[in-house]
């Protein structure tokens, strides 16, 4: 791989990373509109729940409800990627501290992503959150 080549790749890799961050980020500021602008409009994001979420309307009006709802404190660490070409794979894990029904709430977990190369830069194509634990603070999480 000659000089360009890696300077290239170190730049993918980045601004996937700056992808993730920024999410966090639009979640942290409640803004439904600036977390569905990073993906793709055909995309799909699955929490966990009864049905994963198709297309970047669809998110913002559960991104709309879930942050009338409550308040969601997300950090990104550990990123895993995968690159190839114009689109990528990666893992990057999640801690999460949230307010819910009035209850501080812990949680911890992992994204599982893919990512496409859009000509305005890297877009997430899916997200899958998995969850290990999201448990009230003052129960904790130990035995789960």
């Amino acid at each position: 791989m000659g000089m360009q080549e890696d300077i290239r790749r170190l730049m993918d890799l980045e601004a996937i990373r700056d992808l993730a961050r920024r999410y966090a980020h639009c979640v942290w500021i409640k803004d439904p509109a600036g977390a569905a602008a990073l993906f793709v409009e055909d995309c799909v994001m699955d929490t966990g729940g009864p049905d994963p979420i198709h297309g970047r309307e669809a998110l913002i009006a559960v991104y709309r409800n879930a942050f009338g709802q409550s308040d969601f404190q997300p950090f990104v660490h550990n990123h895993v990627i995968e690159l190839a070409d114009d689109r990528a794979t990666g893992v990057c894990y999640l801690d999460l501290r949230a307010a819910i029904d009035g209850r501080s709430m812990i949680g911890a977990g992992y994204y599982h992503d893919v990512y496409i190369r859009r000509p305005d830069g890297w877009k997430f194509k899916s997200r899958q959150l998995t969850l290990a634990y999201l448990v009230p603070l003052a129960e904790g999480w130990v035995g789960r």
